[in-house]
């Protein structure tokens, strides 16, 4: 039973996005425009768009924003696959979808909120997630040949790009405010 309007404002909000998503697959059906036709990946962009829609103007909460760039980025790697036929590039999207979005939902939330700790350890946490899918794309691409034959990189580009993801994080870690050896 709920006491106050900010307890039901998310479910308002829910019921709304679901009766606009049910007039929209009515209109589908009448216009003969299946889901087939429009991509199955972005009925997952779409929820995660609501997701996030919520979460930063109806909601206000945090756990939405970060769960709405999830499931957004998760609809993109899977239209990107879907289009391609690269379904195991799994192997290193994954970074984008568990580091990258969730660091860019806490970053974007904290700049909702105006929260500088989680803004600056969401964009850490995006930069990091970036960092491992470039390094799982340059080892499942450039030295395994994943999605086909090898990518032509230099057999030095790998290792550079491993030391350079180490320096930025030493670099990070020695310049953090607060952070002591003790």
């Amino acid at each position: 039973m709920p006491s106050s309007s900010g307890e039901r404002s998310p479910a308002i909000a829910l019921g709304l996005v679901l009766v606009v998503i049910g007039a929209l697959l009515f209109v589908g059906q009448l216009a003969d425009i299946g889901i087939g036709d429009i991509g199955w990946p972005f009925i997952i962009v779409a929820v995660g768009a609501v997701l996030l829609f919520l979460g930063l103007f109806v909601n206000l909460e945090q756990g939405m924003v970060i769960g709405g760039t999830v499931v957004t980025t998760v609809g993109l790697v899977l239209a990107y696959q879907n289009a391609t036929g690269l379904w195991a590039t799994w192997a290193y999207a994954w970074a984008l979808v568990g580091p990258a979005a969730s660091g860019l939902g806490m970053a974007i939330w904290g700049i909702r909120s105006g929260d500088g700790g989680a803004t600056r350890n969401g964009f850490w946490g995006f930069l990091g997630g970036l960092a491992l899918f470039a390094v799982g794309f340059l080892f499942f691409e450039g030295v395994v040949g994943l999605s086909g034959e090898r990518l032509p990189f230099a057999d030095w580009v790998l290792p550079a790009a491993v030391i350079a993801i180490g320096v930025v994080l030493l670099a990070r870690g020695l310049l953090s405010r607060g952070d002591t050896l003790a």
